[in-house]
């Protein structure tokens, strides 16, 4: 950008010295085509330092948003591995575990089956809502306990 200020500035000191006033209508008309280009200069300089500081904010700007970028995608990356390391892993009742849908909000809850208990309900770990369980029990094992419930 000097360059185009400082070609003008040497016209400018150029029509001083041919003191064009002095030529004619010609001359000064020259003179103010000078004094045009000048403005026009200042102008595009302007605009180009304007320009210089919105590419600054711009980078700052692209920066930003790639960290945030880099932290949610890195999370969503997480959960889809925790994912597949739930699917590699079935648990089914000879883990002592049973899967069940709370019906508050919906969400799958794994139930260690050796922790229930008739004083004790089970929380959803999701909303933190208790759910309520009822059994019906159809077996035959003279042992389970079931058998002197329904008879109280």
């Amino acid at each position: 950008m000097e360059s185009i200020t400082n070609k003008v500035a040497y016209l400018k000191g150029y029509a001083d010295a041919l003191d064009l006033l002095k030529s004619g209508d010609e001359g000064k008309i020259i003179l103010k085509l000078i004094d045009v280009v000048e403005e026009m200069a200042k102008a595009l300089e302007d605009v180009i330092d304007a320009h210089d500081e919105l590419d600054a904010k711009v980078d700052e700007i692209d920066e930003d948003l790639a960290d945030v970028e880099e932290a949610v995608f890195e999370d969503e990356d997480d959960d889809e591995d925790d994912e597949d390391d739930d699917e590699e892993y079935e648990y089914d009742e000879d883990d002592g575990y049973f899967e069940i849908e709370c019906p508050n909000c919906h969400e799958d809850v794994l139930v260690d089956f050796d922790l229930l208990d008739d004083e004790h309900g089970i929380v959803c770990p999701n909303c933190n809502q208790e759910i309520e369980l009822e059994f019906d029990c159809d077996c035959d094992d003279d042992d389970c306990n079931c058998k002197d419930d329904d008879k109280e």
